[in-house]
């Protein structure tokens, strides 16, 4: 498939989980739990399921020898060379409580490296998306490059983070060893805070717990706007857990440096 065939195929998916998803927003649906029995809230909606679902089966008509990776129906063929990674709707909570702040990651995997990934928010109307060697946004006031802000003082910086409650023990008290000395520091944002990094409105994201599928598809977003995303510990994002997310890579070097001190 041609890359300009590659990005309408993309799009196509984010399109049709879009029209899954709108019906069910700011409605009365009901979310269930995913927790354990004394966990903290973890939300899934019938929208959740119903995008995912459309997704995965664009995908097997299209490219059946793909594999998939979603937070809804789990992972199948994921020894195949191309595989995608799916969240249909990150931010559930936003979602639940009828605010904008969420958006379907579609992210692919190429022997096990990001190498696409775009963010859709049906309700306002915009997509994130690239390659990792340029990225884009396109929404209702037209289409743009996507580019990072230099920033090199975390004094200056603005950093995100979903919840500081996502911290505990050790990693808590490293992470406001940061957040003590940022200009801003904002809470709520799932993958928008990471969208806004990548559109030169944030200048860093701290988060723990990941998984895949909450990650994989805005690596290639940052790193295509000129920003860097790694774990704590400086190695790749891909498998998630505990990422940071910069704009500019001396502002991340500071970061890592103060993290793992």
């Amino acid at each position: 498939m041609k890359p300009v065939e590659f990005s309408s195929f993309v799009n196509e998916l984010a399109t049709l989980s879009g029209s899954a998803i709108l019906p069910f927003f700011r409605t009365a649906l009901t979310a269930q739990d995913k927790s354990a029995a004394g966990g903290a809230f973890d939300p899934v909606t019938e929208a959740d399921k119903a995008a995912e679902i459309v997704i995965r089966r664009q995908i097997a008509r299209v490219f059946p020898a793909h594999g998939i990776v979603g937070e809804e129906f789990g992972a199948e063929r994921e020894d195949a060379e191309f595989v995608w990674v799916l969240d249909p709707i990150d931010g559930t909570r936003a979602f639940i409580a009828g605010l904008p702040l969420w958006g379907t990651l579609i992210g692919l995997l190429r022997n096990g490296d990001p190498a696409y990934g775009l963010m859709h928010q049906p309700f306002i109307g915009e997509r994130f998306f690239g390659d990792g060697g340029s990225a884009r946004y396109r929404g209702p006031h037209g289409e743009r490059r996507l580019t990072t802000r230099r920033c090199d003082r975390l004094g200056d910086a603005i950093l995100s983070t979903t919840s500081p409650k996502m911290f505990g023990g050790d990693i808590a008290a490293a992470y406001e060893r940061v957040e003590a000395e940022v200009k801003l520091a904002r809470y709520g944002y799932d993958c928008y805070a990471y969208c806004m990094l990548a559109a030169g409105q944030i200048d860093l994201v701290i988060e723990a717990g990941l998984k895949p599928y909450d990650i994989v598809a805005l690596i290639p977003i940052i790193e295509g706007a000129g920003g860097i995303v790694t774990s704590w510990d400086g190695g790749s994002a891909a498998k998630g857990g505990s990422v940071v997310a910069c704009g500019d890579p001396r502002l991340h070097a500071i970061t890592l440096e103060l993290l793992n001190r």
